[in-house]
Parts: structure tokens; sequence; C-alpha cells
């Protein structure tokens, strides 16, 4: 589970229609790099904070009709791939881990066989405690996965029974060894922060805990309280804002001490671990999404157009609909006048922030588009102050939210 940049919807829908003094007809002269995100959406328990599309698994898993109904769901996507090589697959959830490396093996396989995936293509499969052992994590690497992404969120027994996890302190420690032993050439470790009940200590010694495996990845976020969640809906205590603060500081510190780079919002790694998937997203790079409520999107040259597909949610009726054929719940295009908010929102959660001439090569429309926003972000001290880059200051990266906010469509810090 990521940290995501949270713009309320009712930001976006106050703001007026765009007016824009170049016009926004976007023209793709080369097309981004293309990666394939998979959603195996089940869970043994689901934990009360998580907003993601997972599901108690309730009876017998069907391994073989899912990994059916998602090359189902690939071979329907394809016509808007034709020839493009995919450079990560990212298999998330849910917990992937309770499928067996057997089914992630024809998964992979039957990817294999419909789209070209460059032979140095990093696959991660996300794993949890409580659902893995050595053999089935050296089972996944033999299958073809090449980093695993182990959500511990905590080693404090004290802490982890309240956020709902089913493993302890001990299973997390296995599982991470497990994972750095099974062949995998890369292992993320997912921290989590400010828990109920939670202090300073509890943190400090989780991230002495990973950082004395050898970990060169790690996810380090705080628990926010998400619409539909349980814990939104019957907040637990959780430590305050300035102890949370302390928390983030001295997680981050000892990071950093341990050669661990803070390269966006949440994740820390050696520059070659760095996840090379999560990089394509923050890039404005294409994914096609497959699995139930997976989301993607989709760049094409002529017409020019940027599309975005979510699939059905709920996984019988994703199963049912991608083994019929269409597993969409909605697909379209995205407007030109939305499109630089939606680089800004993925660009502005990299610490060194991106190139500035990928805004034009993602989005299709020339810099001009956003130089009013631009400038008055740089001139307010929330960008560094370098018109070859687009990078938040440390000033933007701690009022991240203000600062995408300036490129909704309408804004007044546009001027368009």
């Amino acid at each position: 589970m990521k940290k995501h940049i949270h713009v309320p919807d009712a930001a976006r829908t106050r703001l007026s229609s765009p007016r824009f003094s170049v016009p926004l007809q976007p023209a793709f002269a080369s097309l981004p790099p293309l990666a394939l995100y998979v959603h195996l959406p089940w869970c043994v328990r689901k934990c009360p904070y998580c907003d993601f599309n997972s599901h108690a698994l309730r009876g017998e898993l069907d391994e073989a009709r899912y990994v059916q109904a998602l090359l189902a769901d690939l071979d329907r996507e394809l016509p808007a791939v034709w020839g493009r090589a995919v450079h990560s697959v990212f298999i998330g959830g849910g917990t992937p881990s309770l499928f067996s490396p057997d089914a992630i093996d024809r998964l992979l396989a039957g990817v294999n066989a419909r789209v070209r995936v460059s032979r140095d293509a990093e696959v991660t499969l996300e794993a949890n405690p409580g659902s893995v052992d050595s053999a089935r994590l050296r089972g996944f690497a033999q299958a073809g996965v090449t980093r695993l992404s182990v959500g511990v969120q905590s080693f404090d027994d004290a802490v982890l029974p309240r956020i709902g996890r089913i493993h302890d302190a001990a299973a997390a420690r296995a599982a991470v060894h497990a994972a750095l032993a099974s062949g995998a050439a890369r292992v993320n470790v997912d921290l989590m922060f400010a828990l109920p009940g939670q202090d300073t200590a509890s943190v400090g010694q989780d991230v002495a805990t990973v950082l004395g495996m050898g970990v060169e990845h790690v996810s380090f976020y705080q628990l926010t309280l998400e619409p539909n969640t349980a814990f939104h809906r019957d907040p637990p205590p959780l430590p305050a804002e300035a102890i949370a603060a302390r928390m983030q500081e001295q997680g981050i510190g000892a990071l950093a001490a341990a050669g661990l780079e803070r390269y966006e919002v949440s994740g820390f790694a050696r520059p070659p671990a760095r996840c090379r998937h999560n990089l394509n997203y923050w890039r404005f790079g294409d994914y096609l999404g497959i699995g139930a409520g997976a989301h993607g999107k989709i760049t094409q040259a002529a017409p020019a157009a940027v599309t975005r597909s979510i699939k059905q949610r709920h996984p019988a009726r994703y199963l049912a609909a991608a083994l019929a054929g269409d597993a969409d719940l909605s697909r379209g295009e995205v407007a030109a006048a939305e499109l630089p908010f939606e680089f800004m929102l993925n660009a502005l959660r990299l610490c060194e922030g991106v190139e500035a001439e990928l805004f034009s090569a993602a989005t299709g429309l020339p810099l001009d588009a956003i130089a009013n926003a631009l400038a008055r972000a740089r001139e307010d001290g929330l960008l560094l102050d370098d018109p070859r880059r687009i990078a938040p200051s440390v000033l933007g990266q701690r009022f991240l939210d203000d600062l995408v906010a300036r490129f909704l469509p309408g804004t007044s810090a546009q001027g368009f």
C-alpha cells in the first residue's frame, strides 16, 4: 500500500472551465514507456486502513479461472499496444502471494506469449507475511519474479494487532529473510508509522530492524484514514501530528544514514534498487491494467489521445465480464485540459522531479501550457528555481497537495 497525494474532489468541482492561452491539442512525437499492472484482489482478511480494491477470501481460491480471466482481459487490450515492449510488470493486490507459484508461472508465461516483455524487465510481486514461506518465495522467483515487495508494516507485536495484520513480528522477520534468500534480485519492505498506540521508539526499532537485514528498498509512509475504510468509519486513537512528524524525521534520517535515498514521497532506496515500475507511473508513462479494479493509461499517437480505463471492481463481476470479452467498468479519453494536472500529480512525487522537456513528451502539450503556474510556484518557493527541471523544493514536498492543486484546470494560479 503506497501513500497517495490527495486532492479533494470538491476542489476540482468548484473550479471554472479553463481558459488556455495556447491551443490544447496534444501531439506526440513518440510514445512513453509501457508497463503492465496485474491486480489479484483477495486477502485473508481486509485490513481496517486499506482503501485498495481487496476482498476477504471466502472459500477456495480458483486460481486457474482467475488467470484465465486475466489473460482474456489482456487479449482485449493488445490492439492498443501492438509492437510496444513492456518494461515492467507489477502484480499487486490484495495479497498476490495467496496465489501459488504455479499460478504465477502460468500468468507470466501467458503474458510473455502475448506481449514483448523486455529481457531485463522488472517483475514485482507483493507478498504478505502469514501467506508465504521460503519454498513459496523461491517458487515465485523461479516463475520469473525479480522483485518481492513484503508488506510488513511493523515489527512491533503490540502494534500489529491494532492495524488488523494477521502476522506477528517473528513471521515478519522470517518473511523478509526468506524474500532476501529467494533468488529475487530485489526486495522491498513496506513500513508504516503513526499507527495506533505507536511511539517514536517503536518506529525507530522498525527502521533499525529492516536496515539490519540489508534491505535496499523501503516504502515508509504515514497511516492515513482513507474514506471507505473501517478506520475512517471508526477512527482509532493516533499519535499527535507533532509526534507523527518526529517519527517521519527520525525514519528518514535513519534511512538516509544507511544510504537509502528518498527518491519519491514514500520511497527510499539505493539508486540501483529504485522501483522501475513506480518510476514509470511518476514519469507519466503508460501502463496496461488487468484484473479486478485495475486502472490503465495508454497513449496513442494518431489520433493523439491519452485514454484511462478501470476494470470491474468486484471479483465475481470481473471474472464473468473478462471471460465474456469486456471487463471495462469505464474507459475514456483524458481531456487535454486535464493532462497538466495528471502529469503533475505524478511527477511531483519525485524528490528530484523530472526534466522540463518530459512535460511535452508525456502530455503532447507545449510547456507554455503551464508556464504561469510554474512561474508562480517558483516565486512562492514551492518549486526549485531551475528552468531545466520541474522539481519540488523542500517546502513544496511539505505542502505537496497544495502544490499539485495549482495545476488543476481553471485555477487562478495557472492564469489561462
